[in-house]
């Protein structure tokens, strides 16, 4: 055979095999293709899931890296006891006029200041909360605050409640006192403190892509800054419009030109243009995608407690909010009245209303606890009172109807009429109190009814006072609870019902206890064109 022969047998017997590989193994060709797009699809897949994880993991860094934190060195060791169940949330709006809030308008300087404070309270049912407003010119205790250097101040007494917040006047502000400024004047236990400032605020309603509200006058702006002395540009026609960036900022800060230009009339306003923002976000719906944005543009100009220090707990916190229905989420103001220039707290009024909160009841007297609710998981929330207006004892302890039971009180006659003190003891004790003694008082010349109160009593002497109309809270060195009767008792000798009416409503906040505030309450849901001013 020639070599050209064998080429050829040789080239056949390649072809042959050639031709045998590929028919005998057509099927597992086939088979080869037909895994190809599956192995394809699934490495697309796995890529996919990669790149989201690592987007996903990088924004909850960048808003880890966005979330700033005061020390809790700075918060009282004396804090109020935990309630029957929930969580209270502080909310401070800052004003500082430092770093980029400079360009949003305002006043001068870069001390913090706030304007703005509110205290949530989320039920422990998940399915209710109410917003209690604390005008900035309430008159109020501040107690003892922690300075920048690490020493302490000392209380200030009758001081204007947004002062708290600038004490150590530094950039940042002490939102650390503010908190405890809320927490003795509501002796409601603070869980978390949020404080937000102009930037922040701006971005998130940018964020969301803008708030609806609604002008019930044209604003321009000699209104919303009144040093202009002319009326200037229209910035605001009246109606319902939508607002974002700093024309939302505006909207909230506008306090002249509308009612009586008070600060009273603004938080009317600000309290409809959270109910709207609410509205809008679960609009928009509950979720990653709607939330992410958003915590993106709060947490880059929020500052919080070292217990919200993360977006996992930041978001987790705004996922707790989903299942609250717009007409349960509630906004009222604290009850108050004028005093001069300044703003008084209403008694007993406001201490029903604390003590509703603390004992995890709704404006209406229901309980809202849930089975099993409590700080610790397990402590079931308190029983709503009779009355079903939370004239309780405060304590968010108790299980037992009677508001008195568990309190100890000695009552005096304050007057010259004969007779006051045992009447007055004798209500106490039909309404629960332990009566531990009657007497006459040193003096015989007092107008209204004093509840003096020793160290760690101060809930139960509230409790006593919102029996008595009018009654004055006075701290004294003497250890329990003493009523010394007034002559607004001698001349009305009914103790307070929860009901009953108190000073002239055009005088500030209706006075009828949480009732008659559950029918003033504003709802998210509401009309945003409805209740806009005061005056």
């Amino acid at each position: 055979m020639t070599a050209s022969s064998h080429k050829a047998v040789a080239g056949r017997s390649a072809g042959a095999g050639r031709t045998g590989r590929s028919g005998a193994g057509r099927a597992q060709g086939r088979t080869v293709r037909r895994r190809r797009p599956l192995r394809t699809a699934g490495i697309v897949a796995v890529s996919l899931l990669v790149l989201i994880t690592a987007g996903v993991g990088w924004f909850y860094f960048k808003l880890n890296g966005n979330i700033t934190t005061f020390g809790a060195e700075g918060v009282s060791p004396q804090r109020p006891a935990e309630g029957a169940g929930g969580q209270n949330v502080l909310v401070i709006g800052s004003d500082s006029r430092s770093g980029d809030n400079s360009s949003l308008g305002g006043g001068e300087g870069d001390v913090g200041r706030s304007d703005t404070a509110f205290l949530l309270h989320i039920y422990g049912d998940s399915k209710h909360a109410v917003a209690v407003s604390i005008p900035r010119d309430t008159l109020v205790e501040i107690p003892p605050c922690r300075l920048p250097n690490g020493k302490w101040t000392g209380a200030q007494h009758n001081a204007m409640f947004n002062a708290a917040f600038s004490v150590g006047e530094s950039a940042q502000g002490n939102p650390a006192c503010t908190q405890n400024t809320v927490e003795k004047l509501s002796g409601v236990r603070v869980d978390h403190t949020v404080v937000v400032d102009f930037e922040g605020f701006s971005k998130m309603t940018s964020a969301v892509g803008g708030v609806p509200v609604c002008l019930p006058k044209d604003i321009y702006q000699g209104d919303l800054n009144p040093n202009r002395h002319s009326r200037g540009e229209r910035i605001f026609a009246k109606g319902p419009q939508n607002v974002s960036g700093q024309q939302a900022l505006d909207y909230v800060r506008i306090r002249h030109g509308i009612g009586d230009n008070s600060d009273i009339g603004r938080i009317q306003r600000q309290q409809a243009f959270v109910g709207s923002l609410i509205k809008k976000v679960k609009e928009q719906g509950f979720n990653p995608t709607t939330l992410l944005p958003l915590a993106n543009a709060a947490t880059q100009s929020m500052t919080v407690d070292p217990g919200l220090d993360s977006a996992d707990k930041l978001l987790s916190f705004a996922m707790s909010l989903k299942d609250i229905d717009l007409h349960n989420t509630k906004f009222v103001t604290l009850p108050w009245r004028y005093q001069g220039a300044r703003v008084a707290i209403v008694h007993p009024d406001a201490d029903r209303l604390w003590a509703d909160i603390k004992a995890d009841r709704t404006l209406d007297g229901k309980d809202a606890g849930g089975p099993g609710t409590g700080k610790a998981g397990g402590a079931a929330s308190a029983s709503p009172s009779p009355s079903g207006t939370g004239a309780g004892t405060g304590t968010g302890t108790g299980t037992d109807a009677s508001p008195g039971t568990g309190v100890s009180v000695a009552v005096y006659n304050g007057t010259t009429a004969t007779g006051l003190a045992a009447r007055a003891a004798d209500q106490l004790k039909s309404a629960g109190f332990t009566v531990t003694g009657t007497s006459t008082a040193r003096t015989q010349d007092h107008a209204t009814t004093v509840v003096e109160y020793g160290a760690g009593k101060e809930a139960e002497a509230k409790t006593v006072a919102a029996r008595f109309r009018g009654a004055q809270l006075v701290p004294t060195a003497t250890a329990g609870v003493n009523v010394v009767l007034g002559a607004t008792y001698a001349s009305d000798p009914a103790l307070e019902s929860p009901a009953a009416p108190g000073p002239d409503p055009s005088r500030g906040s209706s006075a009828s206890g949480s009732s008659d505030i559950a029918g003033k309450a504003r709802s998210a849901d509401d009309n945003i064109c409805s209740d806009l001013s005061y005056g």
